[in-house]
């Protein structure tokens, strides 16, 4: 096993992957070990000195060898520390490419797969990309970021056992959850080992329980399909378009907003403001969400007289 603590290199700005491959490491597949917390507490430690890292790998690689055998042909890179989900769904995927480019830089073993584990040294992290944003750091589900990369056959096999596999059969073993409950002081109620694909389905559904619903398409095409086109147009939702690596949202007065027709259908004069008030909120809670997860947003103007739509896509 490989266990390093801390590089020198910079690390690329932007990494182009898909939900499953990372397109600038293209034999690679992705995932993350889930850790569900017990409802209101929070772990003690972010994250993992070296050699607890380089023990931490150890479990995960044991575990994923059981749920794909042909894993264990692979290298397993991990990083030791914990994130949330909106950390991990970002467009370009940079966690996950930042701990493939570190695993380029690993020390090689000839003819032998490697697990290689990365944690801190005194405190300090391999790169401030890896470091978990304290904005996020409350949340009850905890990632923990891994990448399989290696022959291209042999990583397609992986990628497709654990993606077909890991919904029903993923939990982590015993070893690994009791292991990382202690190591980051973290009451544990489930462990288990999620693909890309699997923690987009989950946070699709997550959204829809949040009355989220009609936004997950703009999020979904940045993370899945960037080079596309997705919109919000229904009515009462806020009008929104996302192309070209960003969300342009329509911004209206409230005479605008009426006319477009945005305004609830029968509704009295005098309770128009505050329905506006209300449009404009869903709009703020909108943009907030993107933010997380590092979509860029701009509000366009959109006066009465004008078509929101054209004045989106100028």
């Amino acid at each position: 096993m490989v266990s390093l603590s801390n590089h020198d290199d910079p690390l690329p700005d932007n990494a182009s992957m898909t939900a499953a491959l990372i397109t600038s490491v293209p034999l690679s597949c992705t995932g993350a070990l889930a850790l569900e917390l017990t409802p209101d507490t929070h772990a003690g430690n972010v994250a993992l000195d070296a050699a607890d890292a380089a023990t931490l790998a150890g479990h995960i690689a044991h575990d994923l060898a059981a749920l794909a055998p042909d894993a264990v042909s692979l290298d397993l890179g991990v990083f030791a520390a914990h994130f949330d989900p909106v950390e991990l769904l970002r467009p370009g995927w940079p966690l996950h490419a930042a701990l493939a480019e570190l695993m380029t830089r690993a020390p090689a073993q000839a003819g032998a797969s490697r697990v290689v584990a990365f944690g801190t040294h005194n405190g300090q992290f391999p790169d401030p990309t890896l470091v978990p944003d304290v904005d996020y750091a409350q949340g009850p589900l905890r990632l923990i970021p891994f990448v399989l990369r290696g022959d291209a056959d042999i990583a397609t096999r992986v990628g497709d056992a654990l993606e077909e596999s890991l919904l029903d059969r993923g939990m982590a073993g015993a070893a690994t959850a009791l292991f990382a409950q202690q190591a980051f002081g973290a009451p544990i109620e489930h462990a288990r080992y999620l693909t890309i694909r699997d923690l987009c389905a989950l946070m699709a559904m997550q959204y829809e329980h949040a009355g989220l619903t009609a936004l997950w398409p703009l999020l979904e095409c940045a993370l899945l399909a960037p080079d596309e086109e997705a919109w919000i147009d229904a009515a009462p939702e806020p009008l929104a378009r996302y192309a070209d690596g960003e969300v342009r949202m329509a911004m209206f007065d409230i005479d605008a907003w009426s006319e477009a027709g945005f305004a609830p259908n029968g509704i009295d004069p005098d309770d128009l403001p505050l329905a506006f008030d209300h449009f404009a909120a869903r709009q703020r809670q909108f943009a907030a969400v993107l933010a997380a997860h590092d979509v860029p947003v701009t509000f366009d103007h959109c006066p009465a007289g004008k078509n929101a739509q054209v004045i989106l896509q100028s």
